[in-house]
């Protein structure tokens, strides 16, 4: 889904922000108000506006939120389940900073 509205947003943007030149005929170079396209230029121009901030917004917070997810370097920490006190018994003895009697006697009094 990220991939899918990276590879759409910059064809989006593209395409909103050629519209209203590609709209305007090459015959229409005066910019008086007496042209074929009469007040048109002006109000395509403010929903332009208004669809490229609305644009640019979604591509913040979907930004935003895929940080979140992510989190620091790609590690995932926030999506990550919270270790038990019993995991976290097991590491210490696997790396050795606790022996096997005090392992025995933590695990007694976490499983009582």
């Amino acid at each position: 889904m990220n991939r899918l509205i990276t590879a759409l947003v910059p064809i989006i943007l593209t395409s909103v922000s050629a519209a209203p030149v590609l709209a305007q005929s090459y015959s229409d170079r005066d910019w008086g108000w007496h042209s074929a396209w009469g007040w048109g230029h002006m109000m395509f121009g403010g929903l332009t506006m208004i669809v490229f901030w609305g644009a640019i917004i979604v591509l913040v917070v979907v930004l935003v939120r895929w940080l979140a997810v992510v989190g620091p370097a790609g590690s995932g920490a926030s999506s990550a389940q919270p270790r038990t006190p019993l995991e976290i018994l097991q590491e210490r003895f696997a790396k050795g900073e606790i022996d096997k009697k005090e392992y025995d006697e933590r695990k007694k009094t976490l499983l009582e």
